[in-house]
């Protein structure tokens, strides 16, 4: 038996896995080389993904008026880049796992981790992964909502086979901030509801009892529903998480106690689900992290790629 650790915000949930395919969810079983089919990148007819590109350069990364792990502000540069304008589909991560007979963390595991809206506590649900978020016994994931359930290695195979990578944090927040340039809260703006309109697919309250909806969904959204930021980009705020290929680490000069694990990965944008941290969790500047071999009904990614 293992004891996984799921992480968003401040939700910690210790789960005991009782596997019934043979393996139990520890870190490092399984490389993003010897997953299951072809992971070399597709040479053969590209995924048409739109991506934006960015020319880098110098930013301020992080906050000093944000939480603990957001702090110091510090100038980081990144080079030239693109970023996929929005997050993987259910739809594009079918298409890989057709070309590839790739198998996912979830489904070696067999299950994968959702919230149970009957006992407000996290389950390790038999059953659950991409294409059931929700479990067998509920609808299939819509194509075009952002596909989830992918554990780290999961997101780091689907984005070889595409010949890109997983985006770095840096590349993450500068795109978030435009370029670099955009001061706001998120990188819509500084407000969450503007004339009445939600501008995310965010938790709608700060408890898990509040009742969901009044942004039209309850759990994902199709991707692009609300709009782009003003670089083209889309879902860089709530719908779900995006996992970073950082090691999660403290920012140069914060002093906030780290056990440096290096399974720990980071992810950032918050997501329609409840976070403790509010809607502080959708900023440009929040920073959680989960596991490498972590899967979630509210975690996805995004691709990245040299310019």
């Amino acid at each position: 038996m293992g004891k996984p650790l799921f992480k968003i915000g401040t939700i910690i949930v210790v789960a005991i896995i009782i596997s019934s395919c043979g393996e139990n969810r520890k870190p490092g079983n399984q490389d993003a080389e010897n997953s299951g089919g072809k992971l070399a990148a597709n040479d053969e007819v590209p995924l048409s993904v739109e991506m934006i590109a960015f020319p880098g350069g110098m930013f301020t990364m992080g906050s000093n008026d944000g939480l603990p792990q957001e702090k110091p502000a510090h100038q980081v540069t990144v080079n030239p880049f693109r970023i996929d304008k929005y997050p993987v589909t259910v739809n594009e991560f079918r298409k890989f796992v057709k070309a590839t007979s790739y198998q996912t963390d979830a489904d070696k595991f067999c299950n994968s981790g959702v919230f149970s809206f009957e006992t407000y506590g996290w389950e390790l649900k038999n059953g659950a992964n991409w294409e059931y978020p929700l479990g067998r016994t509920q609808p299939h994931a819509e194509d075009n909502h952002p596909v989830t359930h992918l554990s780290w290695r999961d997101a780091e195979a689907y984005a070889k086979w595409v010949g890109k990578r997983l985006p770095t944090e840096a590349e993450w927040e500068y795109a978030a901030r435009c370029g670099g340039k955009s001061t706001s809260r998120f990188s819509w703006g500084n407000d969450l509801v503007v004339d009445g309109k939600f501008k995310a697919n965010v938790w709608q309250g700060y408890d898990l009892t509040a009742p969901q909806g009044k942004d039209s969904f309850k759990f994902t959204s199709p991707v692009g529903f609300y709009g782009e930021n003003s670089c083209g980009i889309t879902d860089m705020g709530g719908n779900v998480w995006n996992w970073c290929s950082d090691q999660f680490l403290p920012y140069p000069g914060n002093t906030m106690p780290s056990n440096n694990d290096p399974e720990l990965r980071v992810i950032r944008g918050g997501s329609f689900f409840f976070d403790d941290y509010g809607e502080k969790s959708f900023t440009v500047t929040f920073r959680g992290s989960n596991t490498r071999e972590t899967s979630l009904f509210n975690l996805g990614f995004r691709c990245a790629a040299h310019n």
